[in-house]
């Protein structure tokens, strides 16, 4: 097996487990508030990140110097995450799912005025159409608009300022610091409000919220794995496989179906991004130095 096909392999079982933690984290939203499934999502997490950065070097990576940039990358995670579940249970999990592959295109015009790149006309055009897709989801004169169409914007908004900050800061930060401190600021911010959202969880509950822990931490790993295996360009595009997923999970779980301009729209943000990785990859490949 080449290495671009093990990227690729990985890269698809990460974002099933992807999908799996999302349904999960949708089934547990009919019970309970989305801090309390985050505080027990972040519990179950931290050690196992823990865990993978002492066998992966030591706990020594988990050392930092630069603790206001992990400070505002993990209050923007645990925005984004109360978005991101709230919407979960406001909509269908496959036009959820729609709405949250918006978070690159947001990426690419916050790097502008954040990060002061430029982007080039095919970018912006791509993107562009990548947003016509969202209203086309969304549909905000349609009778399928609600606030969870709003929520989920919201949370890809917030996504990408953390990508941001990632792109930034990342080569300055060891992988495993940033997963740990992305996880300890959102329990400890979470656990600071159970007193007001606590419900006791049933027997079964208990098993959603190890899941849920569990699921996020296996697919960062699968997904990290899928970057050092393979190419961004090669690699990235199949994160969309998470649509399938999230339509096959809606449908079996829920008997949810997405209409037609679901789809439409869909196909909309996922050609923007695809056109827009495919052209950040052009440009690479131009501006690398010959031998």
């Amino acid at each position: 097996m080449t290495t671009s096909l093990k990227g690729i392999l990985s890269m698809c079982i990460g974002v099933l487990f992807l999908a799996l933690g999302d349904a999960v984290s949708k089934w547990l939203g009919e019970f309970h508030s989305p801090l309390q499934i985050i505080f027990f999502r972040a519990l179950i997490s931290l050690p196992l990140i823990a865990l993978l950065a002492h066998y992966a070097g030591g706990l020594r990576k988990l050392r930092t110097k630069r603790p206001r940039v992990h400070l505002m990358r993990g209050l923007l995670h645990t925005i984004t995450m109360v978005c991101f579940i709230l919407g979960l249970t406001l909509l269908p999990l496959a036009e959820a799912t729609a709405i949250a592959f918006v978070a690159p295109l947001f990426v690419t015009l916050l790097s502008v005025p954040l990060l002061g790149e430029r982007i080039d006309t095919p970018v912006l055009i791509a993107s562009i159409v990548g947003f016509i897709g969202v209203l086309i989801v969304v549909r905000p004169n349609g009778d399928a608009f609600n606030v969870g169409a709003l929520v989920l914007v919201a949370a890809a908004f917030f996504y990408a300022l953390m990508l941001i900050t990632a792109r930034r800061y990342g080569a300055r930060e060891h992988l495993w610091a940033m997963l740990f401190y992305m996880t300890l600021v959102p329990l400890v911010v979470t656990a600071f409000t159970l007193p007001w959202v606590w419900q006791t969880p049933e027997p079964w509950h208990w098993a959603g919220f190890f899941a849920s822990g569990v699921l996020g931490v296996v697919a960062t790993a699968f997904i990290t794995l899928a970057f050092r295996f393979a190419p961004a360009a090669i690699a990235a595009p199949f994160d969309y496989t998470a649509m399938l997923w999230a339509v096959l999970m809606g449908w079996w779980i829920w008997g949810e179906m997405p209409d037609i301009w679901v789809w439409v729209g869909s196909a909309l943000i996922m050609c923007s991004g695809l056109a827009v990785a495919y052209h950040d990859r052009r440009t690479t490949l131009k501006r690398r130095p010959t031998a």
